[in-house]
């Protein structure tokens, strides 16, 4: 009677542990199959209220209406500058670089900041209009660059800015900045 007892207990111990091995088992696939569906899955985010209309991010890359709104934002930030504001100035545009181009961007802006410092030269810029390209991402800023010493303007330039970006995931960063020379045409051309 003992061993049948033990005989029968034992076979439910066993059926238990086998069910629990299938459940495990079970678990762990769809487990396996959610982690694949999340790392495959463009991820999106929604900004809000910082546009007037619900702004998308997606992993799948960046959207036009967001490219010119970062553009927008950066070129005022690293087109207005006076001596009161260059370590500001400076910190904040490092802040939105790519790690990769960190280094050279930064001893570009280095020595602006060394030339402008003490000085009483301020700059600013009037945006006109803004051309984004989300595929290759660049974007061009093309307004007004007003220089002023002192409390007089020297100069009111037309100029045109390109911002060259990168993203990854659903990180913009910049990669770079500068002027866009324009192409004088000769009579050969």
């Amino acid at each position: 009677m003992d061993i049948t007892h033990a005989h029968l207990s034992s076979q439910r111990v066993l059926k238990q542990r086998n069910m629990l091995a299938i459940v495990a088992v079970a678990l762990a696939a769809v487990i396996l199959i959610l982690f694949t569906m999340a790392s495959t899955r463009d991820r999106e985010i929604v900004l809000q209220p910082i546009s007037r209309s619900p702004l998308t991010l997606s992993s799948a890359g960046v959207s036009h209406e967001y490219l010119e709104m970062v553009t927008r934002d950066v070129a005022l930030l690293a087109l207005n500058r006076s001596p009161e504001t260059l370590k500001y100035w400076m910190d904040n545009i490092l802040e939105v670089t790519d790690p990769s181009s960190r280094g050279a961007l930064k001893r570009d802006l280095l020595k602006i900041v060394t030339e402008q410092r003490g000085s009483q030269i301020t700059q600013f810029f009037t945006i006109n209009y803004i051309r984004s390209d989300p595929e290759a991402l660049t974007s061009e800023v093309v307004g007004v660059l007003h220089t002023v010493a002192g409390s007089k303007e020297v100069t009111a330039q037309p100029k045109t800015f390109r911002f060259t970006w990168t993203y990854t995931g659903v990180s913009l960063k910049l990669l770079g900045f500068g002027i866009v020379e324009k192409v004088e045409k000769t009579d050969a051309d």
